[in-house]
């Protein structure tokens, strides 16, 4: 069956939903993005207009798609160690100064495949030797979770880590897995992955000392900028550390935070 192109009219109804479920702010420019991802979807169900599939999802009747679809209109590009500066202050800057005999705790707010948790795992676990950490990993994506839970990837991802530290922590696969890595089952077990959206009133994570929020706000008009970051300040300890990548700025969003450097405050 063919498939029609997607109609001016469909692609509001994509982006409407999209922005008001996960607050994601899709231009124009975005409307071929849309079309190639859900065309799959739409000649699974035999489906002739993009219309028809949203028709689908809203009805509910296949409830498990519209989580797909939102799985699949969410952008998950990540690699280990994505933007190194972060990890060398959490390394120099922050660990150094954690008391001894201190529980430290960090969230990973939109995680994606988990290339970013695990990349702190390995980071905490080298400078947080003989004290007791963990890291809440969470993203809207059920799809990309899964695949974080597994934490197993292809060995081209492996390209990022340092040699010492892939040494350490990854295992290499044989056989019927060569050409693949596997995070050390010792490393998996201190990251918690949670499916949470960030638009949405947030569940009882407790309090952290760093948070990590990168690569997400890109997405979101200023409106929702602020919404979300209203939603995970209180869960920031006092003294903690607030990061964003380096194309995003908390600017006129929050003066709850401290600017210590660009994309990298700090909770008064």
């Amino acid at each position: 069956m063919n498939v029609m192109p997607l109609k001016d009219s469909e692609f509001q109804r994509f982006r409407g939903w999209l922005y008001q479920t996960a607050g994601i702010n899709l231009s124009l420019a975005k409307k071929a993005l849309v079309a190639g991802r859900l065309c799959k979807r739409l000649k699974h169900y035999q489906l002739a207009s993009y219309g028809d599939y949203f028709r689908l999802i809203m009805a509910g009747e296949e409830g498990a798609e519209l989580q797909l679809a939102l799985d699949l209109l969410t952008t998950n590009e990540t690699y280990f160690f994505r933007e190194p500066k972060h990890f060398d202050f959490l390394r120099e800057r922050v660990l150094p100064q954690v008391p001894p005999g201190r529980h430290f705790r960090l969230w990973s707010a939109a995680c994606s495949s988990g290339e970013e948790p695990y990349s702190l795992a390995m980071t905490l676990a080298e400078g947080l030797n003989g004290t007791s950490w963990e890291i809440v990993a969470s993203d809207i994506s059920t799809r990309v979770l899964a695949q974080a839970r597994r934490g197993h990837y292809p060995m081209t991802r492996a390209d990022t880590i340092d040699t010492p530290l892939l040494h350490k922590y990854c295992l290499k696969g044989a056989g019927s897995q060569e050409g693949t890595f596997l995070l050390e089952r010792k490393l998996r077990q201190r990251v918690s992955f949670m499916h949470i959206n960030l638009n949405q009133r947030l569940p009882k994570l407790g309090e952290f000392d760093v948070i990590f929020l990168r690569n997400v706000m890109i997405y979101f008009d200023l409106d929702t900028k602020r919404k979300v970051i209203e939603r995970i300040l209180p869960l920031l300890k006092s003294g903690g550390y607030f990061i964003v990548s380096h194309s995003e700025s908390l600017n006129g969003i929050s003066d709850g935070l401290k600017l210590i450097t660009p994309s990298i405050y700090r909770k008064p």
